[in-house]
């Protein structure tokens, strides 16, 4: 499976060819489709460009994006955008759409309790267990880990040292886990290439899109996420490396 992230975090500051508005959003999701991405990742965003997770914020973005793909579609539950454990969750039972899925990150404070509120509600979970945190024996010690829809084991952040090492040694920290659960593996910024390849070779979901990289392979700017879902799909078709 191949997941498009349309925006993360990031702002028009970062990029011109990042999406925020829902309008904008949904044009996004889908041109990827249409050029091959299988599920839908998204970041609903307020006005002025911030990750929200109010329930107007996260109601418009989903509405706007189901109305031109019939793919799954899922947002971030991140602690930036609500930092308050205790107000994250009050936001996310106040939601009025809700997603097909969520992403939990399991190094957050909270994780637990977020992440069974959104199985109460039907919302499938994507556990972020990032290398270089203490996530993935949280997860591991977590009655919830054999219920989620998948792991996202996430090569985050500049201290992970080699991207294709440090992935390999978080899906040995994961393997144990969850049994039987699917892994989506993906990197960000200058390993988002590398890991990406790593997850084909290895035969695992992936993801790409603005959220993950601004660049192609080739280290020019990409144009949309179609444009870098495109390239991915090239990437993990192709031949193995040295063949």
């Amino acid at each position: 499976m191949l997941q498009v992230c349309l925006n993360g975090p990031r702002t028009a500051a970062d990029s011109g060819a990042v999406p925020m508005s829902p309008a904008a959003l949904a044009a996004a999701a889908r041109q990827a489709v249409a050029a091959g991405a299988e599920d839908v990742h998204v970041h609903p965003k307020t006005p002025c460009g911030q990750d929200s997770l109010d329930p107007r914020v996260v109601a418009a973005t989903l509405e706007a994006i189901r109305a031109v793909v019939d793919v799954p579609v899922g947002v971030t539950t991140g602690a930036w955008a609500e930092p308050d454990p205790e107000r994250r969750l009050a936001r996310i039972r106040s939601w009025t759409v809700l997603p097909d899925h969520a992403s939990v990150n399991w190094h957050e404070p909270g994780a637990d309790a977020l992440a069974a509120a959104l199985m109460e509600r039907g919302v499938g979970i994507e556990a972020g267990i990032w290398a270089g945190t203490a996530a993935a024996g949280l997860f591991a010690r977590s009655p919830l880990a054999p219920k989620v829809l998948r792991v996202l084991a996430e090569v985050i952040g500049t201290d992970v040292g080699h991207p294709p090492d440090a992935a390999r040694e978080l899906l040995a920290a994961v393997a144990g886990a969850a049994p039987g659960r699917p892994v989506l593996l993906h990197g960000m910024d200058d390993g988002t290439w590398p890991v990406l390849r790593l997850a084909g070779e290895l035969g695992l979901d992936t993801r790409i899109g603005l959220e993950d990289t601004l660049l192609l392979p080739d280290g020019r700017p990409a144009r949309d996420n179609a444009e870098l879902i495109c390239a991915a799909a090239a990437a993990l078709s192709g031949p193995p490396r040295g063949a």
